[in-house]
């Protein structure tokens, strides 16, 4: 999938919180590295105005534990690191999302089908 798609803002909303945790629960890491993962995975660039809030959050709620760790020739990066917590999260919304993915797949299909005839 091209980075260089544009989603609907409203559908990237809707999935940026689920993303982002899937992309921490593979190890600490730092923003700017989060938002490079979804733009290769496809979703665009997400700017650090809603990717840092966000972030943000996911700290204040318990999901993320934060951890500055020094720069090599450069400044300390702040990473962020899944919590069992943000494990748990992750899980939910992961079954979650199937099974509304399998519901607006199950409307949509009626329209494919009419499409190829």
């Amino acid at each position: 999938m091209s980075s260089e798609q544009e989603w609907p803002g409203q559908w990237l909303r809707g999935v940026l919180e689920l993303c982002t945790l899937r992309i921490l629960a593979d190890g600490p890491t730092y923003g700017y590295e989060v938002s490079a993962r979804l733009a290769l995975g496809g979703l665009g660039t997400v700017k650090g105005g809603t990717l840092y809030p966000m972030l943000k959050r996911f700290e204040a709620s318990g999901r993320v534990e934060i951890e500055w760790r020094p720069g090599e020739g450069g400044p300390g990066r702040k990473y962020y690191r899944l919590t069992e917590e943000g494990h748990r999260s992750l899980q939910d919304m992961s079954r979650q999302w199937q099974s509304f993915a399998q519901v607006i797949e199950q409307i949509l299909e009626p329209a494919a089908h009419k499409e190829e005839q």
